[in-house]
Parts: C-alpha cells; structure tokens; sequence
C-alpha cells in the first residue's frame, strides 16, 4: 500500500474551506480518506456583491485562515495542493492584491478560477458512477454563494454547459440582476426542451446538509415534493427558529434557503422529481485532479 496526502482550499462566497486528504493506492483500488477538514465562514460576497471589493477586515480574515491552512499542510507532510478561489474573488475589483496579500503572508498561490473551471473540477469529485444511468441524460447543478454552476450531462458525456450570477449570499445581499433570472430560467428551459433530462445532481454545501437533514442514505435521492415541501417549512421559520429547532448554525441558517430556492426552481422548470447528492464539492474535485496528475506524471 502507497499513501500520498494532498491538500485543497476552496474560497468561496460563503465560506472558505481546507481538506486534507489522503490517498491509499492498493493493488486493485484506490481509497480517498478525509484526514482534515475546516470550514471558516469569512462571507467574501457580502462585500463584493453590494460594493464590487473585499474590505481589509475580511481580507484580513482570509489571510488569517490561509496562513492557518498553510501551518496544518505543513504539519500534515503534504504532497502538493491547490487552492482555489471562485465568484466573490472573480468579481473583486482587488481580487488579485488580495490574492497577492495570501501570497505574502502564507506562502499559499491561490488560482480565481471560471464558472466552467470551477464547474469541472467539481464534477471531477465523481462518486457517480453508482447512483446514475448512464444511457440517460441529467443537469449537473452547483449552487455557490455567488454563482450557480449548470452542466448538462448526456449519456455520460459533458453537453453543455453554463455559469450564473446567483449564489446564496448574492440573493440575500439583494445583488441578483432581474435580467441574470430571466436568462436562468430560459436556459433551463431550452436544455430541458434540448435534453429532457431526468434528474438532477446536487452539490454545493445546503443540498448537502438537507440530504442529511431529510436522513437520505448515502445514495438514496431526495424527491422534489421532499425538496419543496422542506423548502417552505424552512421558509416559514426565523433565523432564530432554524438555529434553534433545527440546529443550523448562523452561517448555515440564512444561506439554505435561497439555496433550495435555485435547486426546487430547477425541478420544477425542468420537470425534474429526483435529486441525487453525492456529497462531494469542489475541494474534493481538486484531490482527485491532484492524484490524476501525479499518476500521470508517474507513468511517463
């Protein structure tokens, strides 16, 4: 058995998250095993979708957090790493001085990276090879704190594909074009008019903690009437409520809901009942994209 570690940072809109892998190659398989894992709710979109630039008191925070991440990959012996930064760093008219900021004070080389890129490397996660008919055809579906990431899958294979500027943390910064809906929702329907598709893959943290929150097994789908009908219970409640009755905490507890927002839009647009969730997110596309490369390189 050969172990390798690598490292992902993935910040986001909401949140900035660290994983720490560990990969096992055995003779006949190989297993990703989670040996760190750290999210820091920073809300880089609160000021960038309302005033178009990070402030110092976030950037200030991020560069806390990443020289925090910088200190465990070193304490973890990793073999390589990327960090990625996707739509509140895209549209930061200081992104880069920031970037430039992380650089100086960690050591750590971020990458702002497209909606398609960001899109890709999350589908590259995997884990659905078992939940999904490969003859048929489904909508890829990332809901970020700024963007919204639409991938159409046929038989299998990449068909088209499309990123837009609604996120959780937009929606509620009350920073949502009028016109980016409209175009959002005449995609859907032509894809679905084009693909007919017949079921949607959800990603991004909300959909992942309502499949648990509904106590689906691990590859068991959620319905969109579960989906709905969760949607307006939630709704209905305060920040408070949910906090409280629910459990959510306060960085959870507002984000969800425009969430189930964009994911039930989809289903019903699309005509679409189930939603497989692999759990999976973009810093575990970025591992698996790391042991893709280093296997490549070892086989030259």
């Amino acid at each position: 058995m050969e172990r390798m570690t690598f490292g992902a940072i993935d910040i986001g809109s909401n949140a900035v998250r660290l994983l720490i892998n560990y990969v096992e190659t055995y003779a006949h398989e190989t297993e990703f095993k989670k040996a760190a894992f750290v999210r820091v709710p920073i809300r880089l979109g609160d000021d960038v979708f309302l005033r178009g630039h990070i402030s110092n008191e976030k950037a200030e925070a991020l560069c806390d957090a990443m020289q925090g991440f910088a200190a465990l990959f070193r304490a973890f012996g990793i073999r390589d790493y990327r960090a990625y930064a996707t739509s509140a760093m895209r549209e930061a008219r200081n992104g880069q001085q920031i970037v430039e900021q992380i650089r100086n004070r960690s050591g750590i080389a971020v990458e702002i990276i497209s909606g398609s890129a960001e899109a890709d490397t999350i589908y590259a996660a995997g884990g659905l090879s078992n939940m999904l008919d490969q003859s048929r055809n489904y909508l890829y579906v990332d809901v970020g704190g700024g963007s919204t990431e639409v991938v159409v899958y046929a038989s299998g294979r990449k068909a088209e594909a499309c990123s837009f500027r609604l996120g959780t943390v937009r929606m509620l910064s009350n920073a949502v074009d009028r016109e980016e809906i409209r175009r959002f929702e005449a995609w859907l329907q032509a894809v679905t008019d084009e693909w007919h598709p017949v079921g949607i893959i959800g990603s991004g943290g909300n959909i992942n903690k309502t499949h648990k929150m509904l106590e689906k097994k691990s590859r068991e789908c959620i319905h969109a009437n579960e989906l709905k009908a969760f949607y307006d219970r939630l709704r209905a409640m305060s920040m408070a409520q949910r906090m409280e009755v629910l459990r959510l905490n306060q960085s959870r507890a507002d984000v969800i809901v425009p969430a189930l927002e964009i994911f039930t839009t989809v289903a019903r647009i699309c005509r679409i009942d189930t939603i497989a969730v692999p759990r999976m997110g973009l810093a575990d596309g970025i591992i698996r994209q790391l042991y893709k490369q280093y296997n490549s390189n070892c086989n030259v």
